[in-house]
């Protein structure tokens, strides 16, 4: 019997948003199914290179009111980073919150538009604890 991984799906609320969130992060676009009967759109983002590797954006065009207030409820998205303190600096510059900072030099949490909980793993051996990461507190729930 073989099993091979196919995606992860997470539902969004408002698309452009959650589109510019996760570009942010460094996925690409790779695939986009959009359906006029059904109103809804397929989107596919994953890491350059990594096309095997996706998370589907499901957005439902006339809303979704069936959407969890805490999306937590699948666990996390994970993403390995060649440098996590400059990861984290760069998406903090372009408001994304960091709700638990690499203090570690390792492991760090933010969430999405939409809530998802998306962990950011250092590659290969943690980086020395570093300022401002070492003494930052958690915010929020990650």
């Amino acid at each position: 019997m073989g099993i091979k991984y196919l995606h992860t799906m997470v539902r969004v609320l408002d698309l452009e948003k959650s589109l510019a969130f996760y570009k942010l992060l460094g996925l690409e676009e790779t695939r986009r199914h959009d359906s006029e009967k059904g109103r809804f759109s397929l989107i596919f983002m994953a890491p350059p290179g990594q096309e095997e590797c996706p998370v589907e954006l499901t957005y439902n065009w006339d809303g979704d009111s069936g959407l969890p207030s805490d999306s937590r409820h699948f666990g996390h998205l994970a993403y390995e980073v060649d440098d996590i303190y400059a990861t984290c600096a760069h998406l903090q510059a372009h408001g994304v919150l960091i709700n638990r900072p690499p203090r570690d030099g390792h492991m760090a949490f933010v969430r999405s538009p939409d809530n998802v909980s998306i962990e950011i793993l250092q590659k290969g051996a943690s980086l020395a604890p570093a300022e401002p990461w070492a003494s930052m507190a958690n915010t929020g729930s990650w």
